[in-house]
């Protein structure tokens, strides 16, 4: 098992211990009882994580404005995606097409067979073909992983907690607990922080899976320099150019944060650091044995989004 994969489940396990916390906290102000809090807190999981999981993809697309296309409408884009898939052990997925010159790309879906690649119209003039496949290996990598459901639940969870929280101080304000309010004052005052903790932790395991998006497509295709140079050009393009529409809430799905240029705090922040996770990749680049003169194969450009900056 990877250190990413126990830094996943230590983070889920964290946040999993802080929703039976609040749980236990609800249900004592709202019921009397710590067992009342638990239903409730896992019958609010089970209906969230169901919504989440079988429309997660539609709601990304929808808040994104992105339409799905067909191969021969973004030629470019698709024949990347067919020519990777197989590398990660996937069929295709369906590709769709985000109408922002904002320069960024996300995948969505809760498993391999209902996933989407999608692109902004930025991204497919910002990059050139390496690059591009760079970016699409990256998400790929998502996609095997079941990364999306994986930050999915994560949200969940961690909006969960916050609404629990709030059941537990309205219940308190209302003089709840069964009139024993004075012995459960310290685990009120406990609801606050636990469910900025939640976020805290939530945040923490995006940025966990980004890092390992990064580490897995880099090395599937065997040119980390190919993302590494992505992310610099992707990093200055949105901070030039943030998005304007979309949600917030999607905003860890992006390969880069599409909201703002830069995170004045990593701990807040859905992605790692641009200039860390540059670094990794070029480290990976120094140890993996990959040979850089050899070429991606060529990519039409005709279409609609068949053009590309070349560097």
């Amino acid at each position: 098992m990877s250190n990413t994969t126990l830094r996943t489940a230590a983070l889920f396990a964290a946040i999993i211990g802080l929703f039976l916390v609040i749980g236990a906290i609800a249900g004592w102000y709202l019921f009397g009882s710590f067992l009342g809090g638990l239903i409730v807190a896992l019958v609010f999981s089970l209906g969230f994580n169901l919504f989440s999981y079988f429309l997660c993809d539609r709601f990304v697309l929808w808040s994104s404005g992105a339409k799905i296309v067909a191969p021969s409408e973004a030629p470019r884009l698709a024949m990347i995606v067919e020519e990777l898939a197989p590398k990660f052990g996937i069929i295709a997925p369906r590709i769709a097409i985000v109408p922002s010159m904002t320069p960024n790309a996300f995948a969505t879906g809760r498993n391999p067979r209902h996933a989407v690649v999608a692109a902004t119209e930025g991204i497919l003039h910002l990059l050139d073909d390496r690059e591009l496949r760079g970016v699409l290996a990256h998400e790929l990598a998502h996609v095997k992983d079941r990364d999306i459901l994986v930050m999915t639940l994560a949200a969940t969870l961690a909006g969960a907690i916050t609404y629990l929280a709030e059941f537990a101080m309205f219940g308190a304000l209302l003089g709840g607990g069964g009139g024993r309010n004075n012995a459960g004052i310290g685990a009120l005052l406990a609801a606050i922080p636990a469910a900025i903790a939640a976020m805290l932790i939530q945040l923490a395991i995006s940025r966990t899976r980004e890092s390992k998006a990064d580490e897995v497509g880099a090395r599937t295709i065997g040119d980390p320099l190919a993302l590494a140079s992505a992310l610099a050009k992707l990093e200055q393009g949105n901070a030039a150019r943030p998005m304007q529409s979309g949600s917030a809430a999607a905003s860890s799905l992006y390969i880069v944060n599409p909201f703002r240029g830069r995170s004045m705090l990593n701990w807040f922040s859905t992605h790692p650091p641009i200039e860390d996770r540059i670094r990794a990749l070029r480290a990976m680049a120094a140890d993996m044995t990959y040979r850089p003169s050899i070429r991606s194969p060529s990519i039409p450009r005709s279409g609609s989004f068949g053009r590309s900056q070349q560097t």
